[in-house]
């Protein structure tokens, strides 16, 4: 098995992420780098930190120039970070002495690896954001065709009273909606510029550092939080958190879905199902099982990260590397959640008959607590819930309905809606509309 899953030549396509694992990869990192110190050389020279000649060449020659990655390993392994030779290797390549001793002027390592990484997330996250609201679109879809198609609400694995599909989907997509809404509000200061020198002063960016910084920002559309955030992770550990909410929010249908399509349920067919190596008759459940596996492997990895952002000091390299451990493959397992659960809403098939023949079956019982309610209207509530618990002990007992028997006992009482499932639903069809209609007004 290799060390990544999504690395893997086999199993790749198990963990698809669709457009996000280029960003993850040592040529869009070198890209990034390039991008950021070009930017950061040109705003220095129009603010006449450095020659501004000398700026403009870096920027250009930003552009056009690579660096092979395979070329840095031998001194970041020795640096523990990248950027010494990455410096070295750029000024070397660009031939240009008299420009190249401008280049990363008072800037320290870990400004240009933390901005350039919020290049990068900044572009995964859009893409989650835009998958996501594709995924939210076809829920909605499914939400409001099948608002009132009837079935079966389950609480600890057992028949609870009616509810619908649509409703069911709501709440699947209900805390999507939520964290899509949480994103939009809060994108444009969720990616943050670094630039604060060796020790978060600054100091050898000159008079001129918190303008440069808030200038190198506006050139990489990147949010300037005013001040060092090298020990300060809030924009990790937030970013960190919400893939990892989107995740667990995602492993709540993969789980329905999961049982909804169980051979015992069959209330749900899911599109493109895996087969078994020796049994001919399976269609196992896999893009759901896989959600469910990634979300628990993105809340591990979560946990070390969150609990790495306590950063020691005005620096901290441990801390640090510990975010790089993580942080890639919390990203793409996120997207890879993603990847499946919006392959099995557009892709899963309902059973609405199916669901009508599992609320009818059980003589009833499922409508026990509409019972005790209908009692309730003629004798205390205590004695009612007692009654309509002998009445379901006897349905069980003789297969008779329950309707007709608490018809039997109770003639006098009409019952009239009691026993329909229409009657029953309560908000439900309310609920699926207004999740399908929110979703529209995105």
């Amino acid at each position: 098995m290799a060390a990544s899953v999504f690395d893997s030549q086999h199993l790749n396509k198990l963990f698809h992420t669709g457009d996000l694992a280029p960003l993850f990869t040592d040529s869009a990192e070198m890209r990034a780098l390039l991008l950021v110190e070009g930017a950061l050389a040109k705003v220095q020279g129009e603010l006449g930190v450095i020659p501004e000649v000398s700026g403009m060449f870096l920027h250009r020659a930003s552009m056009e120039v690579q660096i092979d990655p395979s070329g840095l390993a031998d001194a970041t392994g020795k640096n523990g970070v990248s950027i010494p030779a990455f410096v070295a290797a750029l000024r070397k390549t660009l031939e240009a002495p008299e420009h190249a001793q401008y280049l990363h002027w008072g800037a320290t390592s870990q400004d240009i690896l933390d901005t350039a990484l919020m290049l990068r997330l900044k572009r995964a996250f859009g893409h989650l954001q835009t998958t996501l609201k594709e995924h939210l679109t076809t829920l909605a879809e499914l939400s409001k065709l099948h608002a009132e198609t009837p079935m079966v609400a389950r609480t600890w694995g057992q028949h609870a009273t009616p509810t619908s599909f649509g409703a069911a989907v709501a709440a699947w997509g209900q805390p999507l909606l939520s964290l899509y809404n949480e994103f939009e509000a809060r994108k444009g200061t969720a990616f943050w510029v670094s630039l604060s020198g060796a020790a978060g002063t600054g100091a050898a960016l000159g008079p001129k550092a918190g303008e440069t910084r808030a200038a190198l920002a506006k050139a990489l559309a990147l949010h300037d939080p005013e001040h060092s955030w090298h020990s300060d992770r809030t924009p990790i550990t937030w970013l960190a958190s919400w893939a990892t909410r989107l995740a667990n929010a995602l492993s709540k249908m993969a789980a329905d879905l999961a049982d909804l399509s169980m051979t015992e349920i069959a209330e749900i067919r899911l599109g493109g199902a895996g087969g078994s190596s020796t049994m001919p008759q399976k269609q196992n459940p896999v893009g759901a099982g896989t959600i469910l596996a990634l979300a628990t492997h993105v809340t591990a990895l979560n946990s070390v990260l969150q609990s790495a952002a306590s950063h020691k000091n005005q620096r901290d390299g441990a801390a640090w590397i510990s975010e790089w451990l993580t942080l890639p493959q919390l990203v793409l397992g996120t997207g890879a959640a993603l990847v499946h659960a919006a392959k099995l809403s557009a892709n899963l098939k309902v059973d609405a008959q199916q669901m009508q023949s599992t609320l009818e079956s059980g003589y009833g019982l499922i409508f026990a607590e509409a019972l005790s309610f209908a009692l309730a209207e003629q004798m205390p509530r205590p004695e009612a819930q007692d009654r309509a618990k002998e009445l379901c002990s006897e349905a069980a007992k003789s297969g008779t309905s329950l309707a007709e028997l608490a018809r039997q006992a109770y003639p006098d009482i009409a019952f009239g809606d009691t026993f329909k499932t229409s009657s029953q639903v309560g908000a439900a069809p309310e609920e699926a509309r207004a999740f399908a209609a929110a979703v529209g007004a995105l």
